[in-house]
């Protein structure tokens, strides 16, 4: 019965040693085949070897064999190519709400998609300026539970939380529960956030997924689908700074030239724009007027200047000489 089950094993096993220990520079000859499956237990004859690679290869494996050295059978091409296996690695890396912990599993198991030489390549170090890791290790089961409900057509109930001076997370609203329709997942600002619908408020609001506890999934239909179908959720997210949002405005800013791609980074290539002089354009955009907002101006410098309305132009002016009071 042992040698039965082994045997049943082996294409298994044939499988396994072509997806980690192969790829174009390594190969492994029909003796390093049948050494491998030796130490397992099973029985190989050469026939029946050949038979099973052929099996292999008509179930998918793209296996080759190589007469110069390294001569031997490799599997040619895995699932992904290495490059893309690279660039999963470093998202993951450079990603702000995946844990340091979190981080090492997930590039692990990335590892595991192509061959133990080629993960070698895996093992990166991407650096990214003012990035900093979570610590909420629960944040992958609050999306996973998020898009439960929003496929489910269900609404969730949640604890939200906010830092302290103290450095401490506290619960908001002395701990009260968020009973919400969620409706959409939102990346901005290297954080997800959660687009949903406040019945009781009769108004969609944003939250920060790595600030929601507690979450559950309450078997209610979602309230709110009316204002969720005319929510646009690329404009949205364009007209706010780091999901702060404010009173939306036509803004028209006047900028230097050589700024024109940070205008067209921050609100896309359709932003109406007109030449003011030969050194300056002039754009008119539409904002959540925020001191988030005027915080990106003001580090724009004096290339970035608000030409209209008056009243925006007065609101920043009074937050820069206000500013500049407690700063002396």
């Amino acid at each position: 019965m042992a040698k039965s089950y082994n045997q049943k094993m082996k294409l298994l096993y044939l499988m396994q040693m072509f997806l980690q220990e192969t790829d174009e520079q390594h190969s492994l000859s029909r003796k390093d085949l049948e050494e491998r499956l030796a130490a397992n237990g099973i029985k190989s004859e050469r026939k029946s070897l050949y038979n099973d690679i052929e099996t292999l290869q008509s179930f998918g494996l793209d296996i080759l064999y190589r007469k110069e050295r390294p001569e031997g059978y490799y599997l040619a091409s895995h699932e992904f190519e290495l490059p893309e296996l690279k660039l999963l690695v470093d998202s993951v890396q450079s990603s702000k709400f995946i844990t340091e912990k979190k981080s090492a599993s997930l590039i692990k198991k990335i590892e595991g998609l192509t061959s133990r030489y080629e993960a070698k390549q895996l093992q990166r170090q991407v650096f990214v300026s003012n990035r900093i890791k979570t610590m909420n290790e629960s944040i992958y089961y609050n999306v996973d539970k998020l898009h439960i409900a929003i496929a489910s057509n269900w609404q969730i109930l949640f604890q939200y939380t906010q830092w302290t001076v103290h450095k401490e997370m506290k619960l908001k609203r002395g701990g009260e529960t968020y009973q919400m329709s969620p409706w959409a997942l939102s990346w901005d600002d290297e954080n997800y956030y959660l687009i949903a619908y406040d019945e009781k408020a009769d108004m969609l609001k944003h939250f920060r997924v790595d600030k929601m506890l507690g979450i559950q999934v309450v078997e209610e239909p979602r309230a709110g689908r009316d204002e969720f179908s005319r929510f646009d959720l690329a404009h949205y997210a364009k007209k706010t700074f780091g999901m702060f949002a404010g009173e939306e405005e036509t803004v028209r800013i006047r900028f230097a030239n050589h700024l024109i791609g940070v205008v067209i980074d921050r609100f896309g290539q359709d932003v109406p724009i007109r030449e003011d002089g030969p050194d300056y354009f002039i754009a008119r955009v539409n904002v959540a007027v925020s001191n988030q907002f005027f915080g990106w101006l003001t580090g724009l410098g004096k290339d970035a200047i608000i030409v209209s309305p008056q009243n925006i132009v007065d609101s920043y002016q009074e937050l820069l000489e206000g500013i500049l009071k407690v700063q002396k």
